[in-house]
């Protein structure tokens, strides 16, 4: 019954049929170009989204390139309606994440070298976008993760449910299945002064104190008794909360390892990119 009413039901009238019904034949080529410098991201979808349109389609960049102010990303070829329609299916799909991977790089550049820029952020993004902004990090060259071999990461809520920083890590290490892994503890002061917890963390097995209060006196305090107590050496200190990218530079200076930046690099404007028709053929 469903089927046989919608068969009935009028497909709704596309005004760009009418507006081009005399043009409808007509070659049209357009450009996609940058109208400010970054770093590229989304190609090879845009490029599956264009050829499904229908469009011929050459790109002259790559995920990952650095384009300046003007540069051409790519070339589309095909009928008024398909360009005009490009416009609002192709677009979207490099401008966003072109933003997220300039931010990323910039990060990276900022930091030189000197500390390992991590963004844990996406992880609060729907679910429906997670894939892209992961990419988006990626080709700007932060990581997307506090390290890259296996690890457990035991956040506040953790520590908060067992009741404390020590209790958390004493469960962790009796899992059998988690002995091979990295323990990574979120440390906040919510127990007591956050670097007795630093250092408590340490004595029982972390391998990456996370200071996730933005608080650079924090990091400090943590840095200085783990000095002090001869376990500096063991463990990786990561620093985050609401870092901007201008904070970077002197953050390195800092004793830290790992700066996580969020929404400095997330919420970065998208790339100012346009489409532009240049020539109409036969």
């Amino acid at each position: 019954m469903m089927d046989n009413l919608l068969k009935m039901t009028p497909k709704k009238e596309d005004v760009r049929d009418i507006i081009f019904q005399n043009l409808a034949e007509k070659e049209v080529l357009a450009l996609i170009k940058a109208k400010e410098s970054g770093v590229i991201c989304g190609i090879d979808e845009m490029r599956k989204i264009a050829q499904k349109i229908g469009l011929e389609v050459l790109t002259f960049v790559k995920d990952g390139d650095e384009i300046e102010n003007g540069g051409i990303i790519a070339s589309l070829k095909g009928k008024p309606k398909q360009i005009i329609l490009s416009e609002d299916m192709l677009i979207g799909l490099i401008a966003k994440p072109s933003g997220i991977a300039t931010a990323a790089r910039k990060a990276v550049k900022l930091a030189g070298g000197k500390v390992t820029v991590v963004s844990g952020a996406w992880k609060k993004m729907p679910f429906q976008i997670k894939k892209i902004i992961r990419r988006a990090l990626v080709v700007g060259g932060v990581e997307i993760r506090i390290c890259k071999k296996p690890f457990v990461y035991l956040d506040k809520n953790y520590v908060r449910i067992f009741g404390g920083v020590e209790e958390a890590i004493k469960n962790i290490k009796n899992a059998k299945k988690f002995e091979n892994c990295l323990k990574v503890v979120q440390i906040r002061g919510e127990t007591g002064p956050i670097e007795v917890e630093a250092v408590k963390a340490v004595k029982n097995g972390a391998n990456i104190v996370f200071v996730d209060t933005g608080n650079t006196a924090d990091l400090e305090k943590v840095a200085k008794l783990l000095t002090e107590n001869g376990l500096r050496e063991k463990v990786k200190i990561a620093f985050g909360g609401s870092i901007k990218l201008e904070d970077i530079p002197k953050l390195c200076e800092k004793d830290v390892d790992i700066l996580d930046v969020g929404r400095a690099i997330i919420d970065a404007p998208m790339l100012d990119i346009s489409l532009d028709v240049v020539n109409l053929g036969g």
